[in-house]
């Protein structure tokens, strides 16, 4: 498994530094820039301002430079939007707040995902197979921008349960609303993924052979079955993860709850490309983390794949 670790993060290093050029080149090559408006401003103004931020540099001198920042001081420059603040304050403002309703979100859509579908598994045909599919397809059926809404005059304007919007430090009654909106897609993903692979599973000779020696189900299940069946889950999970962790726009638009999602749809408005950059490489190596955290434990679930 040690070497299997090496060998991946081999893979990953290189594969970050590729990402941060390309999307660093990918943003210089956008037309327009952050200083420029329908007014344009004066050359010398211009030119100073450029001078200020480092623009007046040939491109791989600005490219060296941003790299080395981000490798030694992990500093994504300063933000050409929002004066005496740079890209790391806006990402710490913003990120927590994304990282808690995110988590919270992935906890909710695996427990209930895995649960439902290796009950409806189990229960092949009957009821609750029904209840479970059915489920699933009505939460496929409503992606978060709709969902959001509804829960909004559900539980805001009909009932007056929830607050409609708003962060509060984290309170729970502003983090339930965004949290279900948030899950319910990933949760129905999940479930029918996790039934599909449970009932393969059970239709195998290995299943079939416990069950022959007079193994208990709840063993058969458990010990033999879960295993296997989680492969094709964990797989989804990694960029799973990345996707739920870095938020929603609609979420921090539609519940204000002033995420990282509003301050990337503001530096897009803004034209504030090192917030846009920013952000993007954090998206991006987010993925390429949690991708090989799936790969380390895919390799954990099926021991094949470590050679």
């Amino acid at each position: 498994m040690t070497a299997y670790i090496i060998r991946r993060l081999f893979v990953a290093v290189p594969t970050l530094v590729i990402l941060i050029v390309v999307c660093f080149y990918l943003m210089q090559a956008a037309p327009g820039g952050p200083f420029t408006s329908e007014r344009p401003l004066p050359p010398q103004v211009l030119a100073n301002i450029e001078a200020r931020y480092g623009l007046d540099q040939p491109l791989w001198k600005q490219m060296w430079d941003y790299l080395v920042g981000i490798v030694t001081r992990f500093d994504f420059g300063p933000s050409f939007a929002y004066k005496d603040r740079d890209v790391n304050d806006v990402i710490a403002q913003g990120f927590p707040v994304t990282l808690t309703y995110g988590a919270i979100s992935f906890v909710v859509a695996t427990l209930v995902g895995v649960s439902l579908g290796v009950a409806a598994a189990i229960r092949h045909n009957t009821w609750l197979d029904y209840i479970a599919v059915g489920a699933t397809f009505s939460a496929q059926a409503l992606p978060n921008f709709v969902m959001a809404p509804i829960l909004v005059i559900v539980f805001t304007w009909q009932l007056g349960w929830l607050p409609g919007g708003g962060w509060n430090g984290g309170q729970w009654q502003y983090v339930v609303m965004p949290v279900i909106a948030l899950s319910t897609s990933y949760m129905a993903s999940i479930a029918r993924i996790t039934r599909s692979s449970m009932l393969e599973t059970l239709n195998s000779n290995f299943i079939r052979t416990a069950r022959a020696k007079g193994l208990p189900e709840r063993t058969v299940i458990w010990r033999h079955a879960m295993k296997p069946t989680m492969l094709p889950v964990v797989s989804y999970l990694g960029p799973t993860f990345v996707a739920m962790i870095t938020g929603s726009v609609v979420i921090d638009i539609y519940f204000s709850t002033g995420g990282i999602g509003r301050a990337y749809v503001d530096s897009a408005l803004n034209r504030d490309y090192a917030v846009m950059l920013g952000v993007t490489i954090l998206y991006g190596g987010l993925t390429v983390l949690f991708n090989l955290v799936a790969d380390i434990a895919y390799a954990w679930l099926d021991p094949k794949i470590r050679y």
